[in-house]
């Protein structure tokens, strides 16, 4: 089976993870206040180290391309699409708000995190973790007013104040995007086309907002 370099740079907690298919061989949290651009290559090296794997081994390479950090975002877009094109493998950007959704268990799961100023990152997927809906940027409760009427699963990113009927997905969410990138591969990708996922409003907020 492939071996998966999977990362996780895009908010306040990093990861990074090492997966033979979905099969997680190692996940490691990582904790850097002031950013992880100087420390992921280390421990990047460190991980492969341990499972004596080189970067020539890895055959495709996913990150967390948001929305979250716009630095963080970038970073970890930037190292996974540097080391795919030096391997001259592919690459995958998995949204942040899929790899939550992994977390949950019911058919339709509803996935969120902080976007600050009072508003929400929020995303409905499906258990085969394709979108049910658009991802959006909006007020919390005006996005709980919107979701679909029946069984829907709330899930909360680390980064929100959940209320406690709703499940919370861990912390470190590299082992997440993995699987989804070693499960659907036609999210891998020659690494120029990988972009990051700033959630944009709809053009009828912005008008409504000019």
């Amino acid at each position: 089976m492939s071996l998966i370099l999977a990362l996780d740079t895009t908010g306040e907690a990093g990861s990074i993870a090492l997966l033979r298919g979905a099969d997680v061989l190692e996940q490691v949290e990582l904790a850097s206040p002031d950013g992880f651009a100087h420390v992921l290559f280390g421990e990047i090296e460190a991980l492969l180290a341990r499972h004596r794997v080189t970067v020539g081994d890895i055959d495709l390479f996913a990150s967390a391309s948001g929305p979250g950090s716009f630095t963080g975002v970038r970073v970890g877009l930037t190292a996974v699409k540097g080391l795919a094109e030096a391997a001259g493998k592919k690459a995958a950007g998995i949204s942040n708000l899929r790899a939550i959704a992994c977390f949950g268990s019911k058919p339709l799961r509803a996935a969120l995190i902080d976007a600050r100023r009072g508003e929400i990152y929020g995303g409905v997927y499906n258990a085969a973790l394709d979108a049910a809906e658009d991802e959006v940027v909006m007020p919390l409760n005006s996005w709980l007013a919107s979701l679909p009427a029946g069984d829907i699963e709330i899930i909360a990113g680390t980064s929100m104040n959940a209320d406690p009927r709703w499940s919370r997905a861990p912390r470190a969410l590299a082992a997440a995007i993995g699987k989804i990138a070693a499960t659907k591969p036609e999210l891998a990708r020659d690494p120029a086309e990988i972009d990051a996922n700033y959630v944009r409003r709809s053009d009828a907020e912005l008008l409504w907002k000019a």
